[in-house]
């Protein structure tokens, strides 16, 4: 498809910018049509944003998401942006940081192996949030969703590993150029206007992991992505007011790719099979509330177990095979507290055979500091499987081998656990997940009534018909 095609009237920043890939991923995305998009292309969209509302409803009540609402509130920034569990409404970036760190606030969010990117919970929170701002239709959500989604996982696919094993968080470094596009699709801003401001997002894009140093993760991880939904939607304000970006921050020289993908950078990753290839075609819903590596873990021991949780005596060994990088990174035996725990696979692995891992209170103080847990979680042989290094990052595997101390040993292989693309969950889990995690803050009711708000926002003539349901 050429640029040309897509917004006739506007006039290309400088001659030439458009044939490269940066440029032309962008001009894709802000010529996108809701009524041109494939129909399961709306209907993921439409399914990110219920998950996202939800991951963000139950995340509201988390301690940081708690502190970060109530700056932005005392700040006194009035708007008409909607913030998740709260009556007040906020300028669109205040906003968009609270909802971003209440989406990402329990590990419960969505994700995009390959990329290795989180996109629901902070392209959905700046598109949201920019669509209230400008009154928006809900197609145009849906254009600035769809916009966003393909912009996180196409940039984070062209930044490469390398990123992310000196220690940046790649979510962070790509999701501000995301949530750029995403706001922007949903503010109509032209296409000119719409390239400044993610060029403006590109010097924003930050991160660094030491939340899985295994000395404490601490509240960071949430605000990174909370910092982005506002870097986004603040960077599109700024560009609709004339303040200009560099045309080329993605791919041009010192640009996004180059500074922190260095050699392993791939900028044809940006557009190779554009408009065929949809990112929403890709995403995978969590079903336990920790890193998506150990989802696959999870999985398999509780399957292994049995319908009820084992006794400590009756637990000889146990062995857990995954990725080079999972084993760096994922391995601490002693979290200390709900981060550490989420990306511990000592910890979810003891916790899995010994309790209940899809409790989200099992990932809070008390118990983690469980005797039995800590015990098992201590044996815990974590190491790396040829077969599962082999497909990372494309696939999230895992091998777990349980012996039992009747010498008795059960084991079994995962690549791709429930949630996956490969073996999806059904709409009747997804609408379960969405009304088990905003039912602190929703009736029975409304939560209905979004949801069909949710499943009509096509023909929905403003995204406020559907933030008025949630209105504390």
């Amino acid at each position: 498809m050429s640029s040309s095609n897509l917004h006739p009237s506007h006039k290309t920043p400088s001659a030439g910018i458009e044939d490269r890939p940066g440029p032309s991923l962008i001009a894709f995305v802000g010529g996108l049509s809701a009524s041109k998009l494939p129909a399961d292309v709306v209907k993921m969209a439409q399914t990110c944003l219920l998950d996202s509302i939800g991951c963000g409803l139950f995340g509201a009540g988390m301690e940081w998401s708690r502190i970060v609402a109530d700056e932005m509130t005392a700040e006194g920034a009035r708007g008409h942006a909607s913030v998740f569990g709260r009556k007040e409404r906020l300028a669109a970036p205040a906003a968009a940081l609270c909802n971003g760190t209440a989406s990402h606030g329990y590990e419960l969010d969505d994700l995009i192996a390959g990329s290795v990117v989180h996109p629901g919970a902070t392209v959905i929170p700046a598109a949201l949030a920019a669509a209230e701002a400008a009154d928006a239709p809900g197609s145009r959500l849906i254009e600035a969703i769809v916009a966003g989604y393909e912009v996180t996982h196409r940039v984070g696919m062209a930044l490469g590993t390398e990123a992310a094993k000196r220690g940046f968080h790649t979510t962070s470094l790509v999701a501000p150029v995301a949530c750029a596009a995403a706001a922007g699709v949903a503010m109509g801003l032209p296409r000119d206007k719409l390239l400044s401001a993610v060029g403006l997002a590109c010097s924003t894009a930050a991160g660094i992991k030491n939340f899985a140093s295994g000395h404490g993760g601490g509240m960071v991880k949430r605000l990174h992505i909370g910092r982005s939904a506002e870097a986004g939607v603040r960077v599109v304000q700024l560009a609709r007011a004339g303040f200009a970006g560099p045309p080329l921050a993605i791919d041009g020289r010192f640009g996004l790719l180059e500074i922190y993908g260095g050699a392993g950078a791939d900028s044809s990753q940006l557009t190779v099979d554009l408009g065929q290839d949809w990112a929403m075609r890709r995403v995978w819903f969590k079903v336990y509330p920790v890193c998506g590596w150990i989802q696959t873990v999870i999985q398999q021991l509780v399957t292994l177990r049995g319908t009820q949780p084992l006794a400590l005596d009756r637990i000889a060994a146990v062995r857990v095979g995954v990725s080079r990088y999972a084993v760096q990174n994922n391995g601490e035996p002693e979290p200390i507290d709900t981060m550490g725990a989420q990306y511990s696979i000592p910890y979810c692995a003891a916790l899995s055979l010994l309790g209940d891992p899809s409790d989200p209170k099992s990932y809070q103080q008390k118990i983690i500091q469980d005797p039995n847990i800590r015990r098992l979680a201590a044996k815990v042989e974590v190491f790396v499987d040829p077969e599962v290094e082999a497909v990372y990052p494309a696939k999230f595997g895992a091998s777990v081998s349980l012996r039992l101390a009747d010498g008795s040993e059960r084991t079994s292989m995962v690549l791709d656990c429930h949630g996956t693309p490969s073996d999806p969950c059904s709409d009747a889990e997804m609408r379960d997940k969405f009304k088990r995690l905003s039912a602190e803050r929703l009736s029975a009711d409304r939560a209905d009534r979004l949801a069909a708000a949710v499943a009509s926002l096509p023909n929905l003539r403003s995204v406020r018909l559907l933030t008025d349901i949630l209105a504390a």
